[in-house]
């Protein structure tokens, strides 16, 4: 039975279909939550793996993922803000929610993204230059199906032994998503010359042309 989550309604307008998305947490007034349950042709994945910049716009890249957007996971809706979250103190972890379609791309596949492009699972509360709990590597899964997949997986890159490290990845049963700030949204699409850009999330879509070019959008 796959379990309800529970996204936060900041703003009357719909920017994505599971919510209204406006400012986060307590930058602006909370009014009401949502259940919602992931039925029919399409399903969610919420993954944290560094700044959420660039792995928003990985996931962005593929087949069959009819949206993503970047905010917090893993802590209360009261600390669920960029400044609040940036202290490292709230139990969020900069996350994306990933709107998609199972007919098209599986949860595996989205795995394997998450972990052979968009981030490197071997850092333990950090990714890269940024530091802290909130960087952290993890899955936060909506149903045993998720969850199984997901273990099963980390299973499998760990026999493997394809990194020279453990993989700290925690895999994390989904309480809510709290969507970010709208300056975060599509951010590295509409700031492609920032400098954090160019340097560290920029590589990552060259990688992803590299490894999967088949999962490409058009």
């Amino acid at each position: 039975m796959r379990k309800k989550i529970f996204i936060l309604i900041l703003s009357a307008s719909s920017l994505f279909p599971l919510a209204a998305f406006g400012q986060s947490g307590s930058e602006k007034d909370m009014k009401e939550t949502m259940p919602y349950s992931a039925e029919g042709e399409k399903d969610t994945a919420v993954f944290a793996g560094g700044c959420f910049w660039g792995v928003e716009a990985v996931f962005e890249s593929l087949k069959g993922v009819t949206d993503v957007q970047s905010g917090y996971s893993g802590g209360p809706a009261r600390l669920a803000s960029y400044r609040m979250v940036g202290t490292g103190t709230t139990g969020h972890a900069e996350s994306v929610i990933v709107e998609y379609d199972p007919s098209v791309i599986s949860y595996e596949k989205l795995l394997e993204v998450f972990f052979l492009v968009a981030h490197d699972p071997t850092q333990f509360n950090y990714q890269g230059p940024d530091i802290g709990p909130q960087y952290r590597s993890a899955i936060f899964y909506n149903s045993e199906m998720q969850k199984e997949t997901a273990e099963s997986y980390i299973g499998k890159l760990e026999k493997e032994k394809l990194y020279g490290q453990p993989i700290v990845t925690e895999v994390t049963e989904l309480d809510a998503f709290y969507p970010a700030e709208d300056y975060h949204q599509d951010f590295m699409a509409l700031n492609p010359d920032h400098p954090y850009i160019v340097y560290w999330d920029a590589p990552k879509l060259r990688h992803l042309e590299e490894m999967f070019p088949a999962l490409l959008k058009e």
